[in-house]
């Protein structure tokens, strides 16, 4: 070995420890390395807390909407209840105007549906199911669904829309 190359890796190795030993931007490296995971979790934990925000106001405005279809009747002549109970889902008033969700589009309707049940008579105790005297229960259901992602942070990571689908039943007690 020649002396050139001897100096040389005698001056490596002493740079060599010296860097081991120096923790100045140790601090700087770890950082670098957190921080991307950092921002995505925080990202995620933020697009998760909208998810949950905006299926509880759906689910808000279904309830709304079907409590008001349980009690409106034919009686109300100059209501037309179907069509007021989808604007209290959507806008949260009997009239259109701003939306409760923001994107809640008109490709994604509030549907409202009735159904009849057997109103049972417990034969032990001689009392029906539901309080009342009908033979069957007339039931209110409201149900949407709801496509959450078309502008957000997880369509940048490739993944696709999260429907939301909810529905509210409520019994048919009208006025």
């Amino acid at each position: 070995m020649s002396n050139f190359t001897a100096k040389r890796t005698g001056i490596l190795r002493r740079l060599a420890r010296k860097f081991r030993r120096e923790e100045r931007g140790a601090i700087l490296v770890e950082m670098t390395l957190i921080t991307p995971l950092m921002i995505a979790l925080s990202a995620g934990v933020f697009e998760f807390g909208t998810v949950i925000h905006r299926k509880l106001l759906i689910e808000a405005g279904l309830r709304d909407a079907a409590r008001f279809m349980a009690r409106c009747t034919t009686g109300f002549a100059a209501v037309n209840c179907t069509t007021t109970a989808q604007n209290i889902a959507k806008y949260g008033a009997p009239t259109a105007g701003t939306l409760r969700v923001a994107d809640w589009g008109t490709d994604e309707p509030v549907v409202i549906s009735t159904y009849d049940t057997t109103n049972a008579v417990d034969p032990d105790t001689g009392l029906q199911d539901y309080r009342g005297t009908g033979a069957t229960v007339s039931t209110i259901q409201v149900t949407t669904t709801y496509n959450y992602g078309a502008t957000s942070l997880l369509s940048y990571i490739g993944i696709g829309p999260i429907t939301i689908t909810a529905s509210q039943e409520e019994r048919f007690v009208g006025y």
